[in-house]
């Protein structure tokens, strides 16, 4: 899908408006959007929903004083869902672009991290040695939009999900698969044979909501803030990356 028709699909009006939070507050409970499908910051064990994201942004609630209800759905329509008023915010690894914020609304970053290559023994390991090879990608990503702009790429094949385009690769269906780098991190954990290659560009990710929604927005921050302080952030972030994510 192009891009003019994403944006215009993000901005569906649906005559309902987003819940501000006193709304939230007077109904006890905040609706999350995330994918699940996303390790390590968001994805399942099982039936249950957990990653880096999922456990923060429930420390982030319980600082709010409200519960959570998660909703999952594919990651190229959960901003889609977001201006259908599905849940009260995103938390998925959305990294901040111009065009992203033409249709939502961004909280401070929860992370920096960026794209990077994942390829097997003897592949191409570098963007130089990208240049005509075929490159898996999630479809919908800062990623493919990364991946587009390089020069001299064979192909670009996208994927439903992250996990997807690692399978692709695994199965030298391609030659190199870019996606976030803690994600890539993961992947070198989980299956030897992937090696973690150079990063493609850096990006700051950060919760999405709908536009002109300032009081959620105001309390995710403050939240946010409140659990980087006490030390619950740098707690999970050890948990999930062995280090501290938080933008510097």
């Amino acid at each position: 899908m192009k891009k003019a028709l994403l944006l215009a699909a993000f901005i569906v009006v649906t005559g309902a408006t987003a819940r501000t939070l006193e709304q939230v507050k007077t109904a006890g409970t905040i609706k999350i959007g995330t994918e699940g499908a996303f390790k390590p910051f968001n994805y399942f064990e099982g039936k249950k929903l957990t990653g880096f994201e999922i456990e923060l942004a429930e420390a982030m609630a319980k600082q709010m004083g409200i519960k959570v209800q998660w909703v999952t759905q594919s990651f190229d329509s959960l901003l889609i869902g977001l201006n259908q008023n599905r849940y009260d915010f995103v938390i998925a690894s959305h990294g901040i672009t111009p065009e992203r914020q033409k249709a939502v609304d961004f909280s401070n970053p929860h992370y920096c991290g960026g794209g990077a290559i994942g390829y097997l023994e003897g592949g191409p390991s570098t963007v130089a040695a990208l240049s005509g090879k075929k490159v898996a990608v999630q479809v919908g990503t800062t990623y493919l939009d990364a991946v587009k702009k390089l020069s001299g790429i064979g192909e670009v094949k996208t994927y439903p999900k992250d996990t997807d385009a690692q399978q692709a690769l695994i199965s030298k269906r391609v030659d190199a698969w870019v996606g976030d780098k803690f994600g890539v991190i993961e992947a070198v954990k989980a299956n030897p044979k992937i090696k973690l290659g150079a990063q493609v560009f850096s990006e700051r990710n950060a919760m999405a909501l709908s536009k002109g929604n300032t009081t959620l927005a105001t309390a995710l921050n403050a939240a946010l803030k409140k659990v980087q302080a006490d030390g619950t952030y740098a707690k999970l972030s050890t948990k999930y990356f062995e280090s501290d994510i938080r933008c510097k």
